[in-house]
Protein backbone atom coordinates (compact mmCIF):
# COMPACT_ATOMS: atom_id res chain seq x y z
CA UNK A 1 0.00 0.00 0.00
CA UNK A 2 1.47 3.60 -0.81
CA UNK A 3 0.12 6.84 -0.06
CA UNK A 4 0.69 9.64 -1.91
CA UNK A 5 0.38 13.42 -0.39
CA UNK A 6 0.64 16.23 -2.47
CA UNK A 7 -0.75 20.00 -1.71
CA UNK A 8 1.69 21.88 0.42
CA UNK A 9 3.22 24.57 -0.47
CA UNK A 10 4.24 28.65 0.95
CA UNK A 11 1.62 30.72 1.31
CA UNK A 12 0.44 33.88 3.73
CA UNK A 13 -1.08 33.83 6.70
CA UNK A 14 -4.93 33.70 6.37
CA UNK A 15 -4.39 31.69 2.59
CA UNK A 16 -5.73 28.37 2.38
CA UNK A 17 -4.20 25.27 0.93
CA UNK A 18 -5.98 22.12 0.15
CA UNK A 19 -4.16 18.98 0.58
CA UNK A 20 -4.32 15.40 -0.87
CA UNK A 21 -3.39 11.88 -0.40
CA UNK A 22 -4.02 9.01 -2.92
CA UNK A 23 -4.00 5.51 -1.87
CA UNK A 24 -3.33 2.62 -4.19
CA UNK A 25 -4.93 -0.14 -2.10
CA UNK A 26 -8.63 -0.92 -4.10
CA UNK A 27 -9.49 -1.55 0.16
CA UNK A 28 -8.99 1.92 0.75
CA UNK A 29 -12.74 2.27 1.88
CA UNK A 30 -11.98 -0.19 4.56
CA UNK A 31 -9.69 2.05 7.00
CA UNK A 32 -10.03 5.21 8.94
CA UNK A 33 -7.51 7.95 7.87
CA UNK A 34 -5.65 10.67 9.18
CA UNK A 35 -3.84 13.78 8.72
CA UNK A 36 -0.54 14.48 11.09
CA UNK A 37 1.66 16.68 11.23
CA UNK A 38 5.79 18.03 11.93
CA UNK A 39 6.43 20.59 12.48
CA UNK A 40 11.05 21.69 12.84
CA UNK A 41 11.70 20.15 16.29
CA UNK A 42 8.63 19.26 17.51
CA UNK A 43 6.94 15.72 17.93
CA UNK A 44 4.55 14.66 15.30
CA UNK A 45 0.83 14.83 15.83
CA UNK A 46 -2.43 14.29 14.61
CA UNK A 47 -4.65 17.27 13.26
CA UNK A 48 -7.99 15.10 11.95
CA UNK A 49 -8.77 12.39 11.33
CA UNK A 50 -11.73 10.36 9.35
CA UNK A 51 -13.82 7.14 9.56
CA UNK A 52 -14.14 4.92 7.00
CA UNK A 53 -17.43 6.08 5.94
CA UNK A 54 -17.42 9.65 5.90
CA UNK A 55 -19.82 10.01 8.69
CA UNK A 56 -17.34 10.90 11.89
CA UNK A 57 -14.37 13.21 11.60
CA UNK A 58 -12.00 14.64 14.59
CA UNK A 59 -10.10 17.65 14.84
CA UNK A 60 -7.08 18.56 17.26
CA UNK A 61 -8.49 22.10 19.27
CA UNK A 62 -5.49 23.99 17.50
CA UNK A 63 -7.65 23.72 13.86
CA UNK A 64 -11.34 22.93 14.83
CA UNK A 65 -12.75 25.33 12.70
CA UNK A 66 -10.25 25.80 10.13
CA UNK A 67 -9.43 23.04 8.93
CA UNK A 68 -11.91 20.22 7.40
CA UNK A 69 -10.83 16.77 6.45
CA UNK A 70 -13.01 14.26 3.91
CA UNK A 71 -12.57 11.35 1.76
CA UNK A 72 -14.01 10.23 -1.70
CA UNK A 73 -14.00 6.42 -1.79
CA UNK A 74 -14.46 6.22 -5.22
CA UNK A 75 -11.11 8.12 -6.05
CA UNK A 76 -9.24 6.26 -3.12
CA UNK A 77 -8.38 9.81 -1.83
CA UNK A 78 -8.02 11.66 1.77
CA UNK A 79 -8.55 15.50 1.59
CA UNK A 80 -7.54 18.37 4.26
CA UNK A 81 -9.06 21.37 3.43
CA UNK A 82 -7.00 24.35 5.30
CA UNK A 83 -8.67 27.67 5.70
CA UNK A 84 -7.61 30.47 7.75
CA UNK A 85 -3.52 29.21 7.95
CA UNK A 86 -1.69 30.66 10.65
CA UNK A 87 2.39 30.78 10.66
CA UNK A 88 2.23 27.89 13.80
CA UNK A 89 0.39 25.39 11.05
CA UNK A 90 3.91 25.23 9.15
CA UNK A 91 5.11 21.84 9.66
CA UNK A 92 5.25 18.70 6.69
CA UNK A 93 2.02 16.85 6.62
CA UNK A 94 1.53 12.99 6.72
CA UNK A 95 -1.60 11.27 5.65
CA UNK A 96 -1.79 8.12 7.41
CA UNK A 97 -3.91 4.62 7.44
CA UNK A 98 -5.41 3.56 10.77
CA UNK A 99 -6.27 -0.29 11.16
CA UNK A 100 -9.27 0.69 13.69
CA UNK A 101 -11.39 3.98 14.85
CA UNK A 102 -8.78 5.34 17.46
CA UNK A 103 -7.74 8.42 16.23
CA UNK A 104 -5.85 9.89 19.48
CA UNK A 105 -3.83 6.24 19.08
CA UNK A 106 -0.84 7.19 16.96
CA UNK A 107 0.05 3.19 17.72
CA UNK A 108 -3.13 2.11 15.27
CA UNK A 109 -1.71 3.53 12.17
CA UNK A 110 0.35 1.22 10.27
CA UNK A 111 0.74 2.75 6.58
CA UNK A 112 2.28 6.16 6.52
CA UNK A 113 2.59 9.00 3.06
CA UNK A 114 6.30 10.48 2.20
CA UNK A 115 4.52 13.85 3.73
CA UNK A 116 3.91 17.27 1.87
CA UNK A 117 5.43 20.56 3.38
CA UNK A 118 3.17 23.43 4.45
CA UNK A 119 4.95 26.81 5.28
CA UNK A 120 2.76 30.02 6.09
CA UNK A 121 4.64 32.98 6.31
CA UNK A 122 3.29 36.04 8.62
Amino acid sequence: VQLQASGGGLVQAGDSLRLSCASSARTFSSYPMGWFRQALGKERELVAAISRSPGTTYYADSVKGRFTISRDNAKNTVYLQMNSLKPEDTAVYYCARSRNWNPANKQAYDTWGQGTLVTVSS
